[in-house]
Order: C-alpha cells, then sequence, then structure tokens
C-alpha cells in the first residue's frame, strides 16, 4: 500500500523527483500496490519479503505450471515473518456470445502483437492451431461466458487464487465487441464463476 503524498526520489535512469504529486487521488488516500511476476522465483520471494501482494502474469500455457509460485510466496512470507496476501493472476481473454465469435473477433490482431513481440524473442509466428490449442487448453480465456467461466473457476481452483484479471485489449477489436466482452464478463461470467467456486466450497 502507498500513500499518496508528494515523493522525492532520485534513481539512475531518469531525472530526479523532488516533491512529485499525482493526481487526481484516491477516496482512501492510498494505492494498493500489486508485484506483477512473470515466472522469476526471485520476483516471487521478493514481493514476499517486502510484504506485498503477488500477481502472476499468465500469458501462455497451461496455467498449473504456476502453482509452485503460488506456494514458494506462501512459504516466503511466512519464513519472512510478513503477510502471505490472497494471490491474483491475469491472463488475456474475451468474451463473445459463442466460443466461435469470440476466436474470430480476437485472432486477427492477437496474431498481430503475438508475432510482433515474437519476433524481438526470437520465436516463430503464431498458427491458428496454436492459438486454438491454446484457447482449449492453456491461458487464452476466449469464448462464451459459460465457457470463460468454467475455465476461470477451474484456474482459481487449481492455483488457489484469490483474484483473477482478464486483459481483453490484447489486439484491435472493434469498440462495439469489447463494450460487449465487458458486459458479459460483469452480468455473466463473474456470477457464474462465483456459482462454480461455491458450489465446491472455494472463496474467491
Amino acid at each position: 500500500m502507498l500513500e499518496e503524498k508528494p515523493v522525492t526520489w532520485q534513481g539512475t535512469k531518469r531525472a530526479p523527483l523532488v516533491d512529485a504529486d499525482v493526481f487526481p487521488k484516491t477516496e482512501s488516500g492510498h494505492l494498493d500496490t500489486w508485484v506483477g511476476v512473470g515466472g522469476s522465483p526471485q520476483s516471487v520471494v521478493r514481493t514476499a519479503r517486502y510484504g506485498l501482494p503477488l500477481m502472476i502474469a499468465i500469458i501462455g500455457g497451461p496455467p498449473d505450471r504456476f502453482a509452485p509460485y503460488v506456494d514458494l510466496y506462501r512459504r516466503a512470507a511466512e519464513q519472512f515473518g510478513t503477510v502471505a496476501h490472497p494471490v491474483g493472476m491475469h491472463s488475456p481473454g474475451f468474451i463473445a456470445d459463442t466460443d466461435e465469435e469470440a476466436a474470430e473477433i480476437v485472432w486477427p490482431g492477437y496474431k498481430l502483437v503475438r508475432d510482433r513481440i515474437g519476433a524481438d524473442r526470437g520465436w516463430p509466428p503464431m498458427t491458428r492451431a496454436e492459438f486454438d490449442s491454446e484457447i482449449s487448453h492453456g491461458s487464452l480465456y476466449i469464448g462464451s461466458p459459460e465457457t470463460v467461466a468454467q475455465k476461470i473457476a477451474r484456474a482459481v481452483r487449481t492455483l488457489d487464487v484469490g483474484r483473477f484479471d482478464l486483459i481483453y485489449t490484447t489486439g484491435g477489436f472493434p469498440a462495439a465487441a469489447r463494450m460487449r466482452a465487458v458486459e458479459l464478463y460483469g452480468t455473466e461470467v463473474i456470477p457464474r464463476v462465483r456459482e462454480l467456486l461455491a458450489s465446491d466450497g472455494a472463496s474467491t
């Protein structure tokens, strides 16, 4: 948690800050701070050492491979004597009325962004088969409200996380489709995830 007060700071990569303030301010007077980690054990341990909440960025592959990081965070917090906050995760996704519609909306823009990043990292261009496989078995939460809700609930159960954030802006989607995705996420996906988790005693 960061208090919203003027900051004086000096580093090596930018000009120093002298009584710098940020507006607008929150009603609470502080900013809740999460540390985003993409798979570095050292980053997980550092987050625990400072007693900050952990947000795991899962953008590809099966989410269950991150379970050891959740365990490491909790064990490290215990050893440091800090607080192990409920862990969060975020992954890309998109919701439409049907699975097919969601995939067709996302595919062109997602491939463009993924190939641009991949070119810098030495990855081959993404194929449609890889995209479809990532939807079925990996960390793309793309589909109808029921499909996405079932997949989120499985990930929350598997990783025992307390928060799930959906990244729905990867690629150039039409504004109307984005608005529909947000509407479906709030009115159908989230209530359904809560229902699914309540049915097996999970809490989030």
